[in-house]
């Protein structure tokens, strides 16, 4: 679709450049012009001669005769302008415009306009544009020839132009086939504008080795969602097209293995890993030696980064010390716990080992669960794979407690000490506000510290939380933290998580820090702690472990954030669409936009 030079502005004022886009501008109500011989539920012609008119300093009568409804009907002007007393005469025939009230037999209608132009239903507008200026710009870009040469299917196209162009409304409001029509339009003029963000860039590395042997040779069997994950990247890696994929996988899903089978299908080629924090890259380098015995694997970060020569390897693990070295051509890149990278240093990354066009395969990895409807949206800009299965099923009682509940608290955490396990108290902020009811970090430390041994503080802006994390795995009881523990550090004696404020965190935070316990099959408790006398939202969250649909759960709280543009972390992208509740339509939309090959 072509725009005019003249239209232009107004697009761009509307914030859309497709007709599709145009087409979502639903108007927000109709005036049907139409006549009828019986009262509709909504505003109406009516063709009256004026009997009588009386007026008082707040209102104004008119008693009239409505010729199409035949019978007597009132009009009514509450505080009445001066001119209004000029706009009835008696005897004279007018045609009106208003929604029509009948009590016991009388109908009246309040403050109905003179109407010049009838027959017909004309659409109204809300948007930046002047009424008029709206409708002559549907007019001429919503058409059936723009709507389908834009992708959309026929009676999606038919039924749009039903919305701006209606012959017949059973009511003024829209119906559920209309209401499809817009969602499908939305989500397909969304995924077409993410799929053109796509960028499709060659490699040279068309990598075929085989991962079922060496996966035979692993102490566990692998789960049906770890199988699948690695033959869509097998799939990838032979592409002539560098890879581009985002594996999403629960808490405990296993992604660790899933990197590892992908490093021995890029064999005998070198792969890169980049973890956000030492300890988790410490973590992956030795699962790769357990694993991987026969590779060799390096481990790079900011203490060992000068010393460390890395020709020879074949497995190169690290954290952003990886940014500030030059490092040797390889076939695939891997980027733990993607979202904490910005899209530069993952950029710098991927151009650190590439040389002239020989770009790597790049795969990212996330423990935060997405909704199954967000990751076929995603589709459209980057393969995306969903781990939904985890190797044993953890063992978590979730519970919701109150200012009542702490003795119990107390005596629980006793307990579990004496069973030599770990406790973790996630709080809201490091320091007191007056702007939160809770209290900090440094209010409490007091308080844990006296009741109990080998406590140990950290959080986000501490620069030793990683040598606090490492000496409370080893030695610790009690770990006050913020959320700093989201992610990362394996504790296996972890049993028992204590989140205060919990209402204040997204239920997606929630299911990481309740992640960090029973990591090794312990029974697990996570308490929320709320000042909140209920939370539905909170007794939900208890009843479920699955991540994605928690991921679902949240999305119905908090609504999607915003791929496209990037504006919103959280809050509603779409005008129409729910892609909660909406599954189906993606579906069609994916099928009909990215059909299988």
């Amino acid at each position: 679709m072509e725009i005019a030079p003249k239209d232009a502005s107004k697009f761009q004022r509307l914030g859309v450049s497709s007709a599709s886009a145009l087409a979502l501008h639903a108007p927000v109500s109709y005036e049907d012009y139409r006549w009828y011989s019986e009262v509709k539920p909504y505003a109406q012609l009516v063709d009256v001669t004026v009997e009588a008119v009386s007026r008082t300093p707040r209102l104004l009568k008119v008693q009239a005769y409505a010729h199409n409804l035949s019978c007597n009907i009132e009009l009514l002007f509450f505080s009445p302008k001066p001119y209004m007393t000029r706009l009835f005469h008696a005897d004279e025939r007018y045609t009106l415009y208003g929604k029509i009230d009948c009590y016991a037999g009388h109908a009246q209608v309040s403050h109905p306009k003179k109407v010049t132009q009838t027959g017909g239903i004309t659409p109204k507008y809300k948007s930046p544009l002047r009424t008029d200026v709206m409708r002559k710009l549907i007019k001429e870009y919503v058409t059936y020839e723009n709507l389908v040469a834009e992708g959309l299917p026929d009676t999606v196209a038919r039924t749009l132009l039903e919305i701006h162009f209606p012959q017949q409304r059973s009511g003024m409001g829209l119906c559920e086939a209309e209401l499809y029509a817009l969602k499908f339009a939305e989500l397909y003029d969304y995924m077409s504008a993410l799929r053109k963000k796509r960028k499709y860039v060659a490699s040279s590395f068309r990598c075929r080795s085989e991962w079922r042997a060496w996966s035979q040779t692993l102490p566990f069997q692998l789960t049906g969602a770890q199988i699948e994950t690695i033959e869509a990247i097998a799939d990838d890696l032979q592409s002539k097209h560098a890879a581009r994929r985002m594996i999403v996988g629960d808490v405990g899903s296993g992604k660790t293995m899933v990197m590892l089978a992908a490093v021995m299908i890029a064999r005998p080629n070198r792969s890169v890993l980049m973890a956000p924090t030492t300890i988790l890259a410490q973590q992956l380098y030795e699962e790769a030696q357990k694993f991987l015995p026969h590779l060799h694997v390096k481990l790079l970060t900011h203490k060992s980064a000068k010393n460390v020569s890395l020709d020879d390897a074949d497995f190169i693990i690290g954290t952003h010390a990886l940014l500030y070295r030059e490092l040797p051509e390889a076939a695939l890149i891997m980027v733990d716990e993607q979202h904490r990278f910005g899209t530069a240093q993952r950029n710098v990354l991927e151009k650190l080992v590439t040389q002239g066009d020989q770009h790597p395969h790049f795969l990212q990895f996330s423990a935060t669960p997405i909704p199954r409807t967000q990751a076929m949206i995603d589709a459209a800009h980057i393969d995306v794979s969903l781990m939904t299965q985890t190797p044993f099923k953890k063992n978590i009682a979730t519970e919701v407690i109150y200012k009542k509940d702490f003795p119990a608290l107390l005596q629980h955490i006793t307990t579990e000490l004496e069973r030599q396990h770990q406790v973790l108290l996630v709080y809201p902020l490091v320091e007191q506000s007056s702007m939160l009811a809770y209290q900090s970090i440094e209010e409490a430390r007091a308080f844990w510290e006296k009741q109990f041994e080998n406590v140990y503080v950290t959080y986000g802006k501490d620069k030793n939380k990683e040598e606090v994390l490492l000496a409370f795995r080893e030695k610790g009881s009690i770990l006050i933290a913020t959320t700093v523990v989201e992610v990362g550090i394996s504790l296996p004696r972890l049993s028992t998580v204590v989140i205060v404020g919990a209402e204040r965190l997204g239920l997606s935070t929630l299911h990481q820090l309740r992640g960090r316990v029973s990591r090794t099959g312990l029974q697990g408790y996570c308490y929320l702690f709320t000042y909140k006398s209920e939370s539905e939202r909170l007794e939900q969250f208890s009843r479920t472990m699955n991540g994605f649909d928690i991921a679902a759960l949240d999305l119905k709280y908090r609504k999607s954030g915003d791929l496209l543009v990037g504006r919103n972390q959280s809050g509603k992208a779409f005008k129409w669409v729910d892609i909660g509740e909406d599954e189906a339509i993606v579906k069609a939309v994916q099928d009909r936009l990215l059909p299988k090959v």
